[in-house]
This record gives C-alpha cells, sequence and structure tokens, in this order.
C-alpha cells in the first residue's frame, strides 16, 4: 500500500450503525418515551432509574440517550430536555463514550464493593463540565451484596447534580432496597409487525434487496429483540452475497422450509409415517437441524391451536401466507385433543433430540410416535366405539344391557358393595350428628377415624388406621389390639384427646390377643384388591384392556359413587381409571 493511500474504514455492523441516538429513533417503547415525556416537561426528574427487559431492547441505548438528555446545553444555556434533534455542547462526546460526566460500568465484570467504592467517592465532586454526572450501571444484578448495600445510602440521598441509571435483564435478583430507590421501566419486546418496518426501512438504507419470506424469519428467530433481528440481518447480508433470500436464511440458520414444515405436520396428522419420514430425511438433507424440525413442527402446533381458539391471530403479519391459510383449515379440522396431544410429544420430543447421540434418528422416533398417536382414540371413546360396534374388538356384543347389573354377583359394584364393612356401629346405634353447639359423639369406630381428621390431628388418625386393630366399640369404651409396631403410648394419648374432643372420658382397653379383624388400611387395601380384581373380569374393561396394549386399571369407581357425588377414600373423581400410556 502506498504511502498516500488511506486506509479504508473499518466496517461498521448494523447494530452499532443503526443505533438510536435519541427518543425519536427509539422503536417499541411508546409508554416509557410517553412518561419521560412528561417528567421533564414538568420538572419531575427523579434522581435514579432502573431499566428492565430482555436482551437487544434498549436498555443501554436508553440510558446513554438519557444522559444526553440530562446534560443538554445550547446556545440558551443547560436545560434537561428530550428534543434532541440538533446535538448540544456535550451530545457528541456523550454518544461516542467519552464525556468525563458519564461514567458506564459493567456490573457483570466490576462486582465488588471496592469497585462500587470509587463510585461513592467520586460522587462527592460536582461534574467537571456538563451540568449533571451520569452514572451508568449495565447488568447491576450481577452486583455483589456488599456493594449493593454499599450503594444504598448514596442512592437514596445523591448530591443534586448526580443521576443514577441502572440496567438489567434479572429484575428479579435486585435487592427491593435498592428498587425502591428507583423509578422503574420495562422495556418491551418490539412487536414482529414495527420490527419489519424498522429492518424494512435499514435494506432500503443499505440497498439490499430482501425476500419477505426472509424477513419473516428473521423477525421470528430475533424474538422481539432489535440488537439480534440487526445482528441476523447482518450474518444474512454477508451469507447471501448482498441479498437475503428464504434460503439463505434458512441455511444460515439452520431452519426448514415453513412450507415443508406444514407438510410434514399434514403427514403427521394423517398417519402417514413413510411421508413423515421421507419429508424429515429431504429437510435434514437440506441442511435443517433435526431439533429444529422438531421444534418448528411444535410452534406450528401452537400457532394451529391459537388459531383453533383465537381466530383473529391470522392478522399476524409475522406469519407466511401459507401459515395463516393451512393453519386456520388445521385449526378448523382438527380437534383440541389431538392438538394438546401433539404438543406434549413434541415439547418432549425437542428434550429428547437435543440430548441424543443421534439426533436424527431420536428426532424420527419422535414422529414415529407422533403419527401413531395423532388419531389414537381415549379409552372414553373406545367404550363408546364398542358398546356402537362390538366387532371391532373381536368380543361378544358387549352394550348397556349386557353389563351386570348394579349389585348382581360379578359385577365390579357387586364386589365393592359386598366388601364387608370395616367397623360399623352397634346393631341398632344411631349415627350421633353433633349439633352446631353440642360436642362431638363418635358412634363408631370409624367415627374416630373422622373426627381425628377433622381435628387435623395426624398422629391419632395414623394410629387409629395402621396402629390399632378395633375389636369393640361402645359409646365411652373402645377394646383394641396394638400393633408390634406401634407405639404403646398412644393408648393414653388418645384416651386424652377423645376426653377433650368429646367432654367426657373414654376407657380405652387392649387385648394381648391378635384378632382377626383388620386395621383399616388393611381392610382398604384388601377392599380396593377387590375392587380391581372385579373390574378386570368386567367385559368392557377387558375389551378396552386388549384395545391398548400394556395399558392397566389404576382405580375404580362406582356408578353409585359418582351419582352420589361420593368417592372411595383417597381416589378423585377426574382420574382417569385406565392409563393408556403404561408401558
Amino acid at each position: 500500500m502506498a504511502l498516500s493511500d488511506k486506509p479504508a474504514s473499518p466496517y461498521l455492523v448494523l447494530a452499532r450503525k443503526y443505533r438510536p441516538q435519541s427518543f425519536e429513533s427509539l422503536i417499541g417503547q411508546d409508554a416509557m418515551v410517553q412518561t419521560f415525556a412528561n417528567a421533564f416537561r414538568t420538572g419531575r426528574i427523579h434522581h435514579a432509574f432502573i431499566l428492565t427487559g430482555v436482551r437487544g431492547v434498549g436498555k443501554t441505548t436508553t440510558a446513554r440517550i438519557l444522559a444526553r438528555a440530562f446534560n443538554y446545553v445550547d446556545e440558551t444555556g443547560p436545560h434537561p430536555t428530550l428534543d434532541l434533534a440538533s446535538e448540544g455542547e456535550h451530545c457528541r462526546a456523550i454518544i461516542e463514550g467519552r464525556h468525563v460526566d458519564v461514567m458506564e460500568m459493567d456490573a457483570a465484570s466490576n462486582t465488588g464493593i471496592n469497585d462500587i467504592r470509587e463510585i461513592i467517592d467520586s460522587v462527592k465532586y460536582g461534574p467537571v463540565s456538563a451540568p449533571y454526572k451520569v452514572y451508568i450501571i449495565d447488568e447491576v444484578h450481577m452486583l455483589s451484596n456488599q456493594a449493593f448495600n454499599g450503594l444504598l445510602k448514596t442512592l437514596e440521598e445523591p448530591p443534586p447534580y448526580v443521576k443514577f441509571i441502572f440496567a438489567t435483564t434479572e429484575i428479579r435478583k435486585v435487592p427491593v432496597t435498592i428498587l425502591s430507590r428507583c423509578q422503574r421501566f420495562d422495556l418491551r419486546r418490539v412487536p414482529a409487525d414495527l420490527m419489519t418496518t424498522y429492518l424494512d426501512g435499514i435494506l432500503g438504507r443499505e440497498g439490499v434487496s430482501c425476500a419477505p419470506d426472509a424477513l419473516s424469519m428473521i423477525v421470528r428467530a430475533g424474538e422481539g429483540s432489535v440488537r439480534d433481528c440487526l445482528s441476523l440481518l447482518d450474518q444474512a447480508i454477508a451469507h447471501g452475497g448482498g441479498e437475503v433470500s428464504a434460503q439463505t436464511v434458512q441455511s444460515m440458520l439452520g431452519l426448514a422450509d415453513r412450507g415443508r414444515i406444514i407438510d410434514l405436520f399434514e403427514a403427521l396428522m394423517s398417519g402417514n409415517i413413510v411421508a413423515a419420514l421421507d419429508g424429515m430425511r429431504s429437510l435434514y438433507d437440506s441442511g435443517a437441524d433435526p431439533q429444529a424440525i422438531v421444534g418448528d413442527l411444535a410452534d406450528f402446533t401452537h400457532l394451529v391451536t391459537r388459531l383453533k381458539v383465537v381466530p383473529a391471530s391470522a392478522d399476524d403479519p409475522g406469519l407466511t401466507p401459507d401459515e395463516k391459510s393451512r393453519g386456520s383449515a388445521f385449526a378448523d379440522k382438527l380437534g383440541m385433543r389431538i392438538l394438546t396431544r401433539t404438543w406434549q410429544i413434541l415439547l418432549a420430543g425437542i428434550n429428547e433430540v437435543a440430548h441424543a447421540r443421534n439426533a436424527i434418528q431420536t428426532a424420527e422416533m419422535v414422529l414415529i410416535r407422533l403419527a401413531y398417536a395423532a388419531d389414537l382414540p381415549t379409552p372414553d371413546e373406545v367404550i363408546e366405539r364398542l358398546r356402537d360396534n362390538p366387532a371391532d374388538s373381536g368380543h361378544a356384543p358387549v352394550s348397556h344391557g349386557s353389563l351386570p347389573p348394579r349389585g348382581a354377583p360379578g359385577s365390579v359394584q357387586s364386589a365393592v358393595r359386598s366388601a364387608p364393612s370395616i367397623d360399623p356401629a352397634p346393631s341398632g346405634a344411631p349415627r350421633a350428628v353433633a349439633a352446631p353447639e353440642s360436642l362431638p359423639q363418635p358412634a363408631s369406630y370409624t367415627d374416630l377415624v373422622a373426627l381425628a381428621a377433622e381435628r387435623r390431628d395426624l398422629v391419632i388418625r395414623h394410629a387409629l388406621e395402621a396402629d390399632l386393630r378395633p375389636v369393640s366399640f361402645e359409646v365411652g369404651r373402645i377394646e383394641v389390639a396394638l400393633e408390634e409396631t406401634a407405639n404403646p403410648a398412644i393408648i393414653a394419648t388418645l384416651s386424652a384427646r377423645l376426653k377433650t374432643w368429646t367432654g367426657r372420658p373414654w376407657m380405652i382397653s387392649v387385648t394381648t390377643e391378635k384378632p382377626a379383624v383388620p386395621t383399616l388400611r388393611e381392610a382398604r387395601a384388601a377392599q380396593e384388591q377387590e375392587r380391581l380384581s372385579a373390574a378386570h373380569d368386567d367385559p368392557l374393561v377387558k375389551a378396552v384392556l386388549e384395545t391398548f396394549p400394556g395399558a392397566r386399571v389404576v382405580n375404580v369407581r362406582v356408578r353409585d359413587d359418582l351419582q352420589s357425588g361420593e368417592m372411595p377414600d383417597g381416589q378423585d373423581p377426574d382420574i382417569t381409571g385406565i392409563d393408556p400410556e403404561e408401558n
């Protein structure tokens, strides 16, 4: 290079080249700008601010613009203003980050009390040339507890010529003592339509052509972060040699073509596993990442579900024409149950692919699982089908009329209803129901358990259910047998509790002989086992279990219980009785 030749100026990335220098060029934060405008107009300018939001939405940029606004000086003298159309006396130095009165500190690399002590010491001295000394601390949540504590007093009562501006992506990690001394502003993600317009304007100024689909992919990948979108756009321009196409962005981000993803989704929903696997391999061979493919399928599933619930979502400018039209068609066709199950399988599949030794094989297995489960009926649907068309199961006709009647021998209901009662009240003894103002008077051993549960005495309840075998019961007198693992002191404790609860003394005797009567817990387990055994003998249950290989009965509910609103102890009326997912 000849000595007279001037070196080419270094390339400035788009994120720096188009960094906003005034609030007029800051996009997507209108609420915050309006608040600042009102504060500056009325002179109610706080001394400390904290800006929070995801990366790349303009926190540090806003802090620098504020520093410029605080220290605006023109020919009329110093006056804080948001009207920064013309540069003031200190604006250029602040924009270039070289003003002596505007100090920026990265808390990620300056976390200790010594770093904060430098700020505390320098606060004592006024600004050199600007009206205010401005301290900008980025990622303030990274400061240590000692550093935060050291900053408290200065932050609460700073000199009138000092302003603090904090920025953080983790607002929850900032102590509440700091937050209470600052005005908080939450910077929002930039909406897709606004981001698209902004990036399109930059492409025009750069003289670069970009396909609409490619721009939509960049906006979607940027997730509302202006800096991320500009960085991706910069990379796409370099990758495409000055022209940004959909194929360029797909290759750069490892994304799959949106139309081919929808084709893949359609094949899966129709159960066409051959077409689905061919589509997956085609996308993989063209450079798409297996995890990204599964993730894109999950995104489209979410889109279809959202379109089903909120049809107006189709107006989102970030959606491609294919996503709008075909997504709406799927939303009309697919049921919520299928969409929910598809989402759950894909969500689990994303994690499986991420941690798999062979990502493409794992992704294919996820698709196989999804294709076979896409139209899998639920147990209640199987029951209805078997009742309507029993020939499909290979069994004899099964209908309401062929089911064992309630209480008939061999039926589930009979098995439950014929189970021996654990300890009923003595024959003819009334079930005592305490008046609102009277003390409870349990009339049976099971009443004692209910009373202990009502009083929330877990120790007594556990002892009555698992440690004591009831031998005889009369009001005021109980005979029990102790289990070997029981604590003998429970007898005295039980007697004292009953006297307190009922207002009368109770005599509790202990027999040394082990009676044949079971504990309540043993009786309940036996009863449950009888229910399960009876359920397995039911012809309808047999048909369902054979329809779902590997399924198992997890609980039994009785019609009479369901109609009366009562459930077997420990069961939830919303729990499904057959688990089709069990391997």
